[in-house]
């Protein structure tokens, strides 16, 4: 299993997206710690610009890992990326189906009809 850390901030929206992403590219077994900077002056001056910061077990920081393609690379050079998983996060979203034009009363509304109407 490996040890990764985070440095981060209550309500870091870019860190949950880091962390979401790790879930999804890394298939590797890991701990992931936390570490709140705002709670320390010194974390504050180091990571404050730079967060989400992901730290691996040797030391080796990532910055602004929220980026999908700097994170892949991160964990590909650790050997811990799944392929397949980034393959299908690149895959192109299949087209929505346009909305359908309802006309009720004269009036247009898009989406389905209600029941009964």
């Amino acid at each position: 299993m490996i040890q990764l850390r985070l440095y981060t901030t209550l309500g870091c929206h870019l860190c949950e997206e880091l962390e979401a992403l790790l879930v999804t590219l890394c298939p590797v077994e890991y701990t992931l710690e936390r570490v709140e900077i705002s709670e320390d002056e010194t974390l504050v001056a180091r990571y404050g610009v730079r967060i989400p910061v992901l730290v691996a077990e040797d030391g080796e920081e990532l910055n602004r890992g929220f980026e999908a393609s700097r994170l892949v690379a991160w964990l590909a050079a650790r050997g811990w990326l799944d392929e397949a998983a980034w393959q299908r996060l690149q895959a192109p979203a299949p087209p929505a189906e346009p909305a359908k034009v309802q006309v009720r009363h004269g009036r247009r509304y898009l989406g389905r009809a209600t029941p009964g109407a």
